[in-house]
C-alpha cells in the first residue's frame, strides 16, 4: 500500500468569523492510499483552537510511513487499533488516515460506505448551511445568496438576540445557534428564551467546554436543546454528556475518523442523546465521508465545501440541504 500525502491552502467564499478567530484560508491535508488499483482519500483540516497544523499532522504520518505501507487486508476496526497508538496524540492525522483507509476498503468490496455498513439512506437529514460573525447586513446578505432550509448562525457577540431577531425578517428556515463557547449560564438560559420564539431549534455549545456543573445548570433550565460540540472530543466524552446535553455534535478530525466516530454515534443512541456530526471546514473530500453517516443522524452540518471559493474535489453534492451520492463506491471522491 502506497501512502502520499497532499497539503492545500483552501480558499474560502467569505471571510469566516466565530466568537474566537477569523480566517480567510483554511489549510487542509489530503491523504489518498492507493492498492490494488483501487485509491481511497481522506481529509483533516488544522485548527489553532486544538493546536493541530497540516505540518504537524504530515510530520506525524511520516513517522509511521512503514507500518501503514506495509498493512494488508485489515478492516477498518483493526486497522485504526493497530495505528491509534501512534497517533494518539494527533487525532486529526488519525482522521484523515482512518478516512483514507475505510474509503480505500470499501472500494475495494465495489460498495459505497452506507452500503458497507448497511444504513437506509431514505430518510437522511438535512444539512444546515452556516452564517458566520458579521455585521448584520453581511449576515442577511449571505442568506439571500444562498436561500436554505436551515440555517446554524454564530453568535458570541453583545448583540446576540438583535442579530437573529434581524435575520428572522429576511427567511422562514430553521436557526440553529452556535455560541463557541461565548456565553455564560445566565446567558445562555435567558437567550435560549428569547431564541426559542425567533424560531431557533437548538443552542450549540453555548458555554466553554470545561465548565460541567454550567453545563448541567443549563440542561437543567434552557427552554431549548443543548449540543455539546468543544465538550465532546473523543469516545469517552459522549457519557460524560449525559445529563449535561441533549445530544452530542461529533467531529471526526477529533475523535480520530470514521470509525471511533461511528461508535460514538452508537453510545449516544443508547444514552438517549440526539445525535450529530459537524465539519470542520473540510473540502468536499472530507464532507462526503460525513454524508455516508447521516442515516445514523438526527442533524448534521456538512457544508464545509459549500463555504469554500474553489473546491479540490469532487464527490457528493448537495442541493438545498439535500445530500444527493456520488455514483462512485467508497467515499464516491475524486481529487481534480
Amino acid at each position: 500500500m502506497e501512502l502520499i500525502l497532499r497539503e492545500y491552502n483552501l480558499k474560502l467564499k467569505h471571510t469566516f468569523t466565530i466568537s474566537r478567530e477569523s480566517i480567510d484560508f483554511q489549510p487542509s491535508l489530503i491523504v489518498a492510499l492507493k492498492s490494488e488499483g483501487f485509491s481511497g482519500f481522506g481529509e483533516a483540516t488544522s485548527n489553532p483552537y486544538y493546536k493541530t497544523t497540516v505540518p504537524m499532522m504530515m510530520q506525524d504520518l511520516e513517522k509511521i510511513r512503514s507500518v501503514i505501507e506495509t498493512t494488508t487486508n485489515e478492516t477498518p476496526e483493526e486497522f485504526w487499533a493497530k495505528i491509534h497508538p501512534y497517533l494518539k496524540d494527533d487525532m486529526f492525522a488519525l482522521c484523515a488516515l482512518d478516512m483514507a483507509y475505510t474509503d480505500l476498503h470499501a472500494r475495494k468490496k465495489g460498495k459505497k460506505l452506507y452500503e458497507l455498513w448497511n444504513y437506509n439512506i431514505d430518510k437522511n437529514p438535512l444539512t444546515d448551511y452556516t452564517i458566520g460573525i458579521a455585521s448584520i447586513e453581511k449576515m442577511v446578505a449571505k442568506m439571500k445568496e444562498l436561500p436554505w432550509p436551515i440555517y446554524k448562525i454564530k453568535l458570541g457577540t453583545k448583540e446576540d438576540i438583535a442579530i437573529v431577531t434581524e435575520l428572522r425578517k429576511h427567511t422562514n428556515a430553521i436557526f440553529r445557534i452556535d455560541a463557541n463557547c461565548g456565553w455564560g449560564i445566565e446567558e445562555t438560559i435567558n437567550n435560549a428564551v428569547e431564541l426559542k420564539k425567533l424560531g431557533v431549534e437548538f443552542l450549540e455549545q453555548p458555554m466553554k467546554a470545561d465548565n460541567w456543573e454550567g453545563h448541567k445548570e443549563v440542561f437543567k433550565h434552557s427552554v431549548l436543546p443543548i449540543i455539546a460540540d468543544e465538550s465532546c472530543i473523543i469516545e469517552e466524552d459522549v457519557a460524560k454528556c449525559h445529563h449535561h446535553f441533549h445530544g452530542v455534535n461529533v467531529k471526526l478530525v477529533k475523535c480520530g475518523g470514521l470509525t471511533p466516530g461511528r461508535r460514538m454515534i452508537e453510545e449516544a443512541q443508547k444514552l438517549g442523546l440526539k445525535t450529530m456530526v459537524g465539519c470542520m471546514t473540510e473540502s468536499t473530500v472530507g464532507i462526503s465521508a460525513i454524508a455516508h453517516l447521516l442515516p445514523q443522524l438526527d442533524y448534521v452540518d456538512m457544508d464545509g465545501a459549500l463555504l469554500l471559493a474553489e473546491d479540490i474535489a469532487t464527490g457528493v453534492t448537495i442541493d438545498f440541504g439535500k445530500i444527493n451520492y456520488s455514483e462512485i463506491d467508497g467515499t464516491g471522491v475524486t481529487l481534480m
